[in-house]
């Protein structure tokens, strides 16, 4: 359902890709990466649709996230490339759209802002009375549903009712005060418009059906509210209270968590967030000094899956972070993890080698980092130490020292040293 959903926007965007790529004319006029008239015009008559259709597919192209808005330009996004291969890019497409319903059907004229507002705030409570309903619901129970709702937020904000006056903008209308502590009553704000609206919107991107006063959820968007409802438990569930903190300070409560356990806890505050800031916040983590936080945000950044592509390909020239995003992108591709660290090179899988012995040194003990030795790809210590020598990374002596403290063998502890010494004193 949602791949034939979003099948129109689909078609433009391949189209857009195909025919405004680089090194081609621009299809935008207004920097806002709108198609102009004349493209939307040129994409018709290609496309054998009319221009209006060309436009109304693109706005849903955009708000799927089948293309991407970077300033006043437009590119193909993560979810078109894995259009044919990866289903669940076009489910996240989809509800991409859903989260934006009330963007993809203009609203009633002439109603007032904040009115709006409270609707669309309402209306997750309305599609969850939906979804638990399982089958069609009156949409006169619907308007008594967001009437509460709406009256729950005023009294959240304690908003004080008044009679408005004629310059009064307001849409409610109760005829005196409230008795303080009693909700604030919807009066005779036009709730009804805003719901059929709301309903309309919602049918549009395939969320619901309307007709004969009644709507029904289609399987689609229950499967969608499901969704939404177990985030929120995974959110509230977060089992190491870490899902308020920042990506530094919650991948530094995760350091001492076992594996499956750190992983629900990267899903519970990936739950409270959207993708694209998640991202950037696990990114900006990396870019640290610490190589613990370092492999913590890309253990993160594997649970984010194919949404964090983009980001993970656009750091791989990043001399910090160019072996994890390669391991990453190996992965993400269907290598088997434990063939992953062939796509590195020597030279990189030496620095990743540094780097994690960095982590081990500043937070685990002292055997963990003698068998750290282990995992290195060159067959011998000397081997490993002239290349380690010749890698250049920020923590090579501080590495190379705490080994030699660590290794129980004293001829190797003392080459070691040696070694850490050549470094320090740039031999």
């Amino acid at each position: 359902m949602a791949r034939s959903g979003l099948a129109g926007a689909a078609r433009v965007a391949h189209w857009a890709d195909a025919a405004l790529g680089p090194g081609r004319d621009g299809g935008t006029d207004d920097g806002k990466a709108t198609l102009s008239d004349a493209t939307a015009e040129r994409a018709a008559a290609d496309l054998g649709l009319t221009a209006a259709q060309v436009s109304a597919d693109w706005d849903i192209a955009r708000l799927a996230g089948l293309v991407e808005v970077h300033g006043d330009s437009a590119r193909p996004g993560w979810r078109l490339r894995a259009w044919d291969r990866d289903d669940s890019a076009v489910l996240r497409g989809w509800v991409a759209l859903f989260d934006a319903w009330s963007l993809a059907y203009p609203e009633p004229p002439d109603h007032e802002p904040a009115a709006v507002a409270e609707v669309v705030s309402a209306m997750p409570q309305v599609l969850s009375f939906l979804q638990l309903s399982a089958g069609p619901v009156p949409v006169e129970q619907l308007l008594d549903l967001l009437q509460q709702r709406v009256t729950e937020l005023r009294t959240e904000r304690c908003e004080v009712p008044y009679e408005p006056g004629p310059a009064s903008l307001t849409t409610a209308a109760p005829p005196a005060v409230a008795d303080p502590g009693e909700p604030t009553p919807v009066g005779d704000t036009p709730l009804a418009p805003l719901l059929d609206w709301s309903l309309h919107a919602l049918a549009s991107v395939g969320a619901l059906t309307c007709g004969d006063g009644q709507a029904t959820l289609t399987p689609l968007g229950s499967w969608a509210v499901w969704v939404k409802l177990e985030q929120i438990c995974v959110a509230a569930q977060s089992p190491a209270g870490n899902i308020e903190q920042a990506a530094e300070a919650m991948l530094r409560g995760c350091a001492r968590l076992r594996p499956n356990a750190a992983r629900a806890e990267y899903r519970a505050w990936l739950a409270a967030r959207t993708v694209g800031s998640a991202v950037t916040e696990l990114i900006g983590a990396a870019r640290g000094e610490d190589a613990l936080l370092r492999g913590l945000a890309f253990e993160a950044l594997r649970v984010v899956g194919a949404p964090a592509e983009p980001e993970v390909r656009g750091v791989a020239d990043d001399p910090t972070l160019r072996p994890y995003a390669l391991l990453w992108l190996a992965e993400h591709d269907g290598a088997d993890p434990e063939d992953a660290h062939e796509v590195l090179t020597r030279e990189e899988a030496t620095w990743l080698w540094v780097d994690t012995a960095a982590a081990v040194a500043d937070h685990g003990e002292a055997p963990l980092l003698v068998r750290h030795l282990e995992s290195a790809v060159q067959p011998t210590v000397p081997q490993l130490l002239d290349e380690v020598r010749a890698v250049g990374h920020p923590r090579t002596v501080q590495v190379l020292v705490a080994l030699a403290a660590a290794h129980p063998d004293p001829a190797l502890a003392k080459a070691v040293r040696r070694a850490a010494f050549q470094v320090h004193t740039g031999g």
